[in-house]
């Protein structure tokens, strides 16, 4: 066994353990728009937690390479943008926006120390294809998807199109199953009607995280 693995979801696990309560209060605040939110123990808990276990996620997919500190930015993004979305259908543009810059930096550096320049190719063509298509579909029914889903498409598109163009097939239909389930979930147990705004972030995001644990293999 590489030693080196588990000594580095170790640390990715208790970095996660330090940040869990700055993200989860950093929610809180984006989720009022303003800095007095008060905190929710629950909440941090629950942030803490996928945080640490994200960031262990993101290190065993990446290793030890420039790309993963890009994994690991996107990984605690995800975190508080799937926590605002779920609290007030919003996905805020200084959360994803930075993730964007941090990651294709990181994969630039990736590219530049490791020869992965066509990895690298993919992953911008990925990423600008996803946000291309879904603000054309966005364009055709404006109600049905947020400018916010969009942006985060892009992200998911630049992070999943990096591994492979299976990892980002396989990213988007996970979501868009995951989305289609809870929302028959929430239909059926009377949480939500058939018109009812369900955010569509969490599931894009469960979707990612899925394909990266099943199929993900960094460049090489």
């Amino acid at each position: 066994m590489d030693v080196s693995r588990p000594v580095l979801a170790g640390i990715a696990v208790l970095l996660g353990l330090v940040l869990g309560p700055w993200l989860s209060r950093t929610t809180g605040r984006l989720a009022a728009r303003g800095a007095g939110a008060p905190g929710a123990p629950l909440r941090d808990v629950v942030v803490t937690a996928l945080t640490a276990g994200l960031l262990c996620a993101a290190v065993l997919s990446g290793e030890l390479r420039p790309a993963t500190a890009g994994l690991l930015w996107v990984a605690a993004a995800a975190v508080v943008l799937g926590a605002v979305d779920l609290a007030v259908h919003r996905l805020p543009d200084r959360v994803l926006l930075p993730a964007a810059v941090v990651f294709t930096a990181a994969v630039l550096v990736d590219a530049v120390v490791l020869d992965t320049w066509a990895a690298l190719a993919r992953s911008v063509v990925a990423g600008s294809a996803a946000f291309a298509v879904m603000a054309g579909a966005r364009a055709v029914s404006p109600s049905a998807l947020g400018f916010g889903d969009v942006k985060l498409l892009g992200l998911l598109g630049l992070v999943l199109g990096w591994f492979g163009w299976g990892v980002l097939l396989a990213g988007i239909f996970l979501g868009l199953l995951v989305g289609a389930a809870s929302s028959v979930v929430l239909v059926l147990i009377g949480r939500a009607s058939w018109q009812s705004a369900v955010p569509f972030g969490p599931p894009l995001l469960i979707g990612a995280v899925l394909a990266l644990a099943i199929g993900a293999v960094p460049p090489g």
